[in-house]
């Protein structure tokens, strides 16, 4: 579809106001749909081996919800409408391969199956976690130099110089390329200068997006964020970031935060639109690959047990219905310095793994706040390749996470959350090496996952 036809049906489309779209169109509609298709789930089944039906009924109710409410356009009040031979078309030419980065540090995106005994692709970073300068580059190097990493990205700057960040200002734009400045410097000090990047992280508005693309800054093999609004909904700067990278070898990763427990309901209704938010991001987005990023309502957490399993359900739905390349977010409730955050790390990394998905993270203390290292990226890393290497079904890997579970759980009603220390409590940020407290403990959580039975 000419992209100049998704303005125009910004334009064209039905008027509606917001509080009706979230009302009618989503609530209301995702709620019959799952009634309509018996979907359901089962809260001790994490990743447990679904049959073909159940996958196929998931996919056909995102396909309904699509096709009947369409995408709200809530900069024109508008809704573009997508036929059903529109999102099977695009859904049909979904990329099945990616190779991101630059020379000896390129890497390929496959689109990978449940159990897939090819290693996952990692993105080792704390995704727009908001970080102020004086941490950043000490931030950024700790997951350059993991070699369990195959990509590289990062936090949001909330100052630069000493100035705050203001969006949709000339201190946005100047935050994006200082954001990329120290992203380069990481990746060459580690010795990895062709890593390729989801980057542009500083960027809330297209103003910072754009600033993005000059040279020296975003590269060719890199990646940058186009995101659909909760719930389905698009807007005018990100329709704008959808062609801003077109002919510039930079692509386009879809991003779907889906609430758990907000309009689309429970976990099932929040699957349909995960996979409903995707379907579009194929046409709206221009989506070279997709990031599934679950939030739960009440724990915000992706390794909660609705989010692992929203996560592993998806990749297996577009595995068996249309094959893309998926990159889940793992967003854990602890922070640095704590083994909670990396017994939530691990589970999480091992349901989307088992479920072929790629890894994005780690996102710890909810990615509120930068209380996260190279550490529990690098074991993010480890558990994904340990994992596809040894072969782990996905019944072993349930049974594996709900001892996991264990571990963790009680965390999520634990008043005051589970914060954990800043990056520079957890790590020595000159030499950028973990202090000997926070390695230990990742020593002893690989040792618990070895007495379970995942070999790192």
């Amino acid at each position: 579809m000419n992209f100049l036809e998704i303005e125009s049906r910004s334009h064209s489309g039905e008027v509606l106001d917001k509080e009706s779209w979230d009302l009618d169109r989503v609530a209301v509609k995702t709620s019959e749909i799952v009634k309509k298709y018996n979907l359901s789930w089962d809260k001790n089944q994490i990743c447990f081996p679904d049959n073909d039906d159940v996958l196929r009924r998931y996919f056909a109710a995102a396909r309904e919800l699509l096709s009947q409410s369409g995408i709200y356009n809530i900069s024109t009040g508008k809704i573009i409408r997508l036929s059903e031979a529109e999102i099977d078309e695009a859904a049909s030419n979904q990329r099945q391969s990616l190779t991101m980065g630059q020379g000896a540090d390129a890497f390929t995106l496959y689109a990978r199956q449940a159990e897939d005994p090819r290693k996952p692709g990692a993105f080792g970073g704390n995704p727009g976690c908001p970080t102020p300068e004086r941490l950043y580059y000490a931030c950024v190097r700790s997951w350059a130099q993991e070699k369990a990493l195959d990509f590289l990205t990062c936090g949001s700057l909330v100052d630069v110089d000493g100035y705050p960040v203001r969006l949709g200002e000339a201190s946005e734009a100047l935050a994006v390329r200082r954001e990329l400045t120290y992203l380069n410097r990481a990746a060459a000090d580690a010795g990895r200068p062709g890593l390729g990047r989801l980057a542009a992280e500083s960027a809330v508005s297209e103003v910072g997006d754009m600033s993005a693309f000059a040279e020296g800054f975003i590269h060719a093999g890199d990646s940058h964020l186009v995101a659909l609004n909760n719930e389905l909904i698009i807007n005018r700067d990100n329709l704008v970031r959808a062609v801003a990278s077109a002919q510039t070898g930079v692509a386009n990763a879809s991003l779907a935060c889906v609430m758990v427990e907000g309009l689309a309901g429970g976990a099932p209704g929040a699957a349909v639109v995960m996979i409903a938010s995707m379907l579009a991001a194929n046409i709206l987005c221009r989506a070279d690959y997709h990031l599934c990023h679950p939030i739960h309502l009440r724990h915000i957490a992706t390794s909660t047990r609705e989010c692992m399993w929203l996560e592993g359900l998806v990749c297996r739905a577009f595995a068996l219905c249309a094959p893309a390349i998926i990159v889940c977010d793992i967003y854990p409730k602890a922070g640095a310095l704590t083994k909670e955050l990396l017994w939530e790390t691990a589970a999480n990394a091992l349901a989307i793994t088992v479920s072929g998905g790629h890894l994005e993270g780690v996102g710890s203390c909810n990615g509120l706040k930068p209380h996260g290292t190279g550490l529990e990226a690098r074991l993010m890393g480890e558990v994904g390749r340990a994992a596809s290497r040894q072969g782990i079904s996905l019944q072993k890997a349930n049974e594996m996470i709900l001892s996991m579970l264990e571990k963790y759980e009680y965390i999520f009603d634990r008043p005051g959350g589970y914060e954990g220390v800043p990056f520079d409590q957890a790590y020595d940020a000159a030499s950028v090496q973990p202090k000997a407290e926070w390695f230990n403990m990742y020593q002893e959580v690989r040792d618990g996952l070895g007495r379970l039975g995942l070999s790192i």
